[in-house]
């Protein structure tokens, strides 16, 4: 079992940067895949970015990659998102979860989100 806060959200320009965080308990977050996952109003949740538990296996949505990164301290239990050159569309509801693989599908405890507003 494993329970997820994000943190880190807000308001920010076109072109900013946020970082958010995941804070997570549970004595086997280890072993877990985290991910970020985004839902806009109006539209379905949508995958943002994966890690494995390792660290060194990372996939990305294309329209994140190189600009979103995804990283995770398993001593801290805690998973980021550094995002860059934020665009408007980027504005949603971000998600942190936990699954047994990278697959959206995968991902079966999740966090109870975190505002993102990027203004033009």
């Amino acid at each position: 079992q494993v329970q997820l806060v994000e943190s880190g959200g807000g308001l920010v320009q076109a072109g900013g940067s946020l970082r958010l965080s995941c804070a997570a308990s549970g004595r086997t977050f280890s072993s877990y895949a985290m991910g970020w996952f985004r839902q806009a109003p109006g539209k379905e949740r949508e995958f943002v970015a994966g890690i494995r538990w390792s660290g060194r296996i990372t996939n990305y949505a294309d329209s994140m990659k190189g600009r979103f990164t995804i990283s995770r301290d398993n001593a801290k239990k805690m998973v980021y998102l550094q995002m860059n050159s934020l665009k408007p569309e980027d504005t949603a509801v971000y998600y942190c979860a936990a699954g047994v693989g990278l697959a959206p599908y995968e991902y079966n405890y999740w966090g109870q989100g975190t505002q993102v507003t990027v203004s033009s």
